[in-house]
């Protein structure tokens, strides 16, 4: 058990990537509360981003055309009206970031530069450090929020359950270097990111297993659309992990994928090399899956001084043993976004009152089936200030201290990664995802530190097998069809629960 400690009103953020810094920004002068389970900024997905943010402030660009390649992209289950309120907030958005101290990337004439990645019309991408956006980014809110004096920082700081009350959050219990302790506030914001760590070949860190996604489950929140997990089809497949992305404005800057013969196996697809991710990344699965290996060609693109404008990739490859101005990159898909996460509304609200979310670990219907390019990082700015806003309008209750609540075991997800990688990558099927609902069960019912990553997988999972088609990232291989309508998917952890129950007689069956 732990001992409760008054947070005296303040807001408490988990998260110390994008999202999470962007909402103790912009919560300021109310006094917050960080945590992050690592030194702030490290060890978050948003420092490894290369794309950089996606803005309609181009002359030939506007929000109506940004929101017709998002919902092309999101193959019919966007929320176009959430989706067209984030998108018309891009411009103000980079003015924030500008005002806040990022130092975007500009051409010859003091313009930013934009850049162009996969199936956007236009060129959109803000970048700041040519490839290196959210390290850059990163940094620099990372310094603002040790200047703000009204954010208390607590790095090395896990937050492993959530204190609830009549559906209500009382606090938030939390694993240190030293001992467990718990924070009593009626405000939590989840900003956890991602779920790449739950797989064996994945570009986020290997701590992103979706911890902020356990939390709410365990509190009985509702999930949305978990069964869609965008997988990248370039990162650098040399067997590390996590995998070092090999950005999409590469192949924008004109790279192309060849395999060991050089043949341009893509060239015939509609878009090539810029089809949209889900596209690309099934194209090198089946390549690789027929024996090929596959490689982003980067030798022959004109006008572009490849060092200079992709400086971290430069490196990294060169790292390996790879010199990507006179030999081929090797690349494979992996782990890279998840478009699903705790349901949330226009404001951020989860269904437990008090608990918001917001960036990856957030589902608000913005990227759909399958995310834009560079949306990301901008729906974690303006849903950053959705949710500060919305805090900010509410009265603080009358506190009184929770009852005590044990931590968990931690979180180790190990035991997880083969299970996911085999049922639920680029391809799935019905019946590798029911053996993988019944290897998961014990695991997520058990007290062992591999349960609140096996909640999550196991979630993911159920969404996945109940999702009898194949529309955006979502690929199964014995429903290769899109359904006639298109239905968005809520899921609470007893029905993951249950329905993994129900496979269980498949086995003897």
């Amino acid at each position: 058990m732990t001992a409760p400690h008054d947070t005296n009103g303040a807001a408490v953020v988990i998260g110390g990537g994008l999202a999470g810094l962007m909402t103790a920004l912009a919560l300021a002068p109310r006094p917050v509360l960080l945590l992050s389970s690592a030194p702030l900024g490290l060890e978050t997905s948003s420092i490894l981003a290369q794309g950089g943010i996606a803005a309609s402030i181009g002359p030939d660009d506007n929000a109506s055309l940004h929101l017709a390649d998002t919902v092309a992209a999101g193959d019919g289950l966007c929320d176009q009206r959430l989706a067209a309120a984030i998108l018309a907030a891009a411009p103000d958005a980079i003015e924030r970031l500008l005002q806040l101290g990022v130092a975007f990337d500009r051409d010859a004439d003091g313009n930013l530069a934009l850049g162009l990645e996969a199936a956007h019309s236009r060129r959109r991408i803000v970048h700041a450090g040519g490839d290196a956006s959210g390290r850059d980014i990163i940094r620099t809110l990372v310094r603002k929020v040790y200047e703000t004096p009204s954010i208390t920082v607590c790095e090395a700081t896990c937050a492993q359950r959530l204190i609830v009350e009549d559906n209500a959050v009382r606090g938030v219990v939390c694993q240190t270097k030293r001992d467990s302790v718990s924070f009593v506030t009626d405000h939590i914001v989840i900003a956890t990111g991602g779920i790449g760590g739950l797989f064996l070949h994945g570009t986020n860190p290997a701590g992103s297993c979706g911890q902020g996604l356990a939390l709410a489950a365990r509190a009985g929140a509702i999930m949305a659309d978990l069964e869609f997990i965008q997988f990248h089809p370039t990162a650098l497949d040399i067997g590390s992990f996590p995998l070092k992305l090999i950005s999409e404005a590469v192949r924008g800057e004109g790279a192309t994928l060849i395999d060991e013969n050089g043949d341009r196996f893509m060239a015939d697809t509609p878009g090539a090399e810029l089809a949209p991710r889900d596209v690309v990344a099934r194209a090198v699965w089946r390549h690789m899956a027929a024996g090929h290996r596959v490689f982003l060609n980067a030798r022959h693109m004109p006008g572009v001084d490849f060092a200079r404008r992709f400086p971290a990739i430069t490196s990294f490859c060169r790292d390996a043993g790879i010199d990507p101005l006179t030999q081929p990159i090797p690349v494979r898909p992996a782990a890279h976004y998840h478009m699903g996460g705790v349901s949330v509304d226009n404001r951020g609200r989860t269904s437990i009152d008090g608990l918001w979310a917001c960036g990856e670990a957030a589902c608000t219907g913005l990227h759909g089936a399958n995310r834009l390019a560079s949306n990301s990082l901008l729906e974690a700015v303006v849903c950053a200030g959705l949710v500060a806003r919305d805090i900010a309008g509410t009265t603080p209750a009358k506190r009184r201290l929770p009852r005590a609540t044990d931590a968990g075991a931690g979180c180790d997800p190990a035991l997880i990664r083969p299970i996911m990688s085999r049922a639920v990558g680029v391809l799935r099927d019905g019946e590798g995802l029911r053996v993988a609902a019944r290897a998961l069960l014990p695991l997520a019912a058990s007290q062992q530190t591999a349960s609140d990553p096996a909640i999550v997988a196991l979630m993911i999972v159920i969404a996945a097998l109940r999702r009898e088609e194949s529309r955006g990232a979502h690929a199964r291989t014995d429903y290769p069809e899109p359904a006639i309508s298109a239905a968005r998917t809520t899921l609470r952890l007893r029905d993951a629960f249950d329905a993994a129950q129900d496979c269980i007689p498949d086995l003897v069956g």
